[in-house]
C-alpha cells in the first residue's frame, strides 16, 4: 500500500478534518485513500458498565460516517476504510508502515498547543516510517490556507540528508502548480566552533551566508532538474531555523520539514524545528524522516 494515503479517525472534529484534507490530496495526486479508525476493548472497572457489541457498533459507526462525508464530497475518491483492533499509537503506527503518507489531526494554534497536540500524535510523528501531515481543524474541516500558496521547505545539512524532505516538497509544489519556497537558516557557529578548516572553507565562498547559499543551491539542483515546471525560491536567512520556517510559512498552504530517524533511550524525537513548527504553524505540516 505504499502508493496510498492513510488517514487515522476517531470521530473528532480534528481527525474530521485531516480525513478531508487527505481526501483532497488524494484526489489531487491520483491515490487511494484509507481510512483507519483504531479501537481495542478495554474494560472498566465497576461501577461503570460497558457492552462490547456496543463499543464495537460505535467504532465501526465512526468509520462509516467518515465514509459517508468524504464519499459524497468526493465521488471520485478511491476510498477504503478499515476498524485496527488497537490501541491508537501502535494502530497508526503499524499503518504508516504501509503507507505512503500518514494523515493526522490537530486542534487549533496558540498556547495551548503543545497540550492539544497530544502525545499520541507527537509519538506518532515521532516514530512513523513515512511522512507524517498534521492539518489542524476549524469546524470539522481543514483550516483555511491560501489557495495559491507556497510549499515551504525547509533544507538543512547536505545533499543526501536533504534527499527525502526535498522529494516530498517538490511533489506536493508540482502537484499543486505551485511555487516552492527552500529555506536555509543559518546561525554563526560560537568561537569556540570556529576551526581553521572551517574558516577556510567559508573563505572560499566569500562569507559564512555566500556558503550556506552555495549549500542550497546544490542541495536544489537535482529537483530543480527534475521538476523544471515547479518555481523555485531560494531563501537563506539568518536565525534560528523554527523562527525563520514559520515566517516563511505566514502564507504557505504546506509546510515540509524533516525529522532525523536515530535511537535514542527516551523512546523517538521530532526535533526541536520540527517541534516547533507543528506548535504553531497555521498551515499543515509533513514532517518527512531521514537518516
Amino acid at each position: 500500500m505504499k502508493h496510498t494515503l492513510v488517514v487515522g479517525v476517531d470521530g473528532s472534529p480534528q481527525s474530521r478534518a485531516a480525513a478531508d484534507w487527505a481526501a483532497q490530496e488524494a484526489v489531487r495526486r491520483d491515490l487511494p485513500l484509507h481510512v483507519v479508525h483504531a479501537w481495542l476493548w478495554q474494560p472498566l472497572a465497576a461501577p461503570v458498565v460497558q457492552d462490547r457489541d456496543t463499543e464495537a457498533r460505535r467504532a465501526d459507526d465512526v468509520l462509516k460516517e467518515v465514509e459517508g462525508e468524504l464519499t459524497h464530497r468526493y465521488p471520485e475518491l478511491d476510498l477504503t476504510a478499515e476498524v485496527l483492533r488497537d490501541a491508537p499509537v501502535s494502530a497508526l503506527l503499524h499503518a504508516a508502515k504501509e503507507a505512503e503518507t500518514l494523515v493526522i489531526g490537530t486542534r487549533g494554534h496558540g498556547a495551548l498547543v503543545a497540550f492539544l497536540l497530544g502525545s499520541y500524535g507527537q509519538q506518532v510523528i515521532g516514530a512513523a516510517e513515512c511522512p507524517v501531515v498534521s492539518v489542524r481543524s476549524a469546524n470539522g474541516r481543514p483550516a483555511a490556507v491560501p489557495v495559491e500558496g507556497e510549499v515551504v521547505v525547509g533544507q538543512q545539512g547536505g545533499v543526501q540528508e536533504s534527499t527525502e524532505v526535498l522529494r516530498f516538497a517538490f511533489e506536493a509544489a508540482a502537484a499543486r502548480g505551485v511555487p516552492i519556497r527552500a529555506v536555509r537558516a543559518w546561525t554563526p557557529p560560537p568561537v569556540y566552533g570556529y576551526s581553521p578548516g572551517s574558516m577556510w572553507i567559508a573563505d572560499q565562498f566569500g562569507g559564512l551566508e555566500p556558503y550556506e547559499k552555495a549549500a542550497l543551491e546544490q542541495a536544489l539542483e537535482p529537483w530543480r532538474v527534475k521538476y523544471p515546471q515547479v518555481e523555485v525560491v531560494a531563501h537563506v536567512e539568518q536565525g534560528s531555523a523554527g523562527h525563520v520556517l514559520l515566517a516563511a510559512a505566514t502564507d504557505a498552504q504546506l509546510l515540509v520539514v524533516g525529522r532525523r530517524v536515530r535511537d535514542s533511550a527516551v523512546g523517538p524525537h521530532i526535533g526541536s524545528v520540527a517541534h516547533a513548527v507543528l506548535h504553531h504553524s497555521a498551515c499543515p505540516v509533513a514532517v518527512v524522516p531521514h537518516p
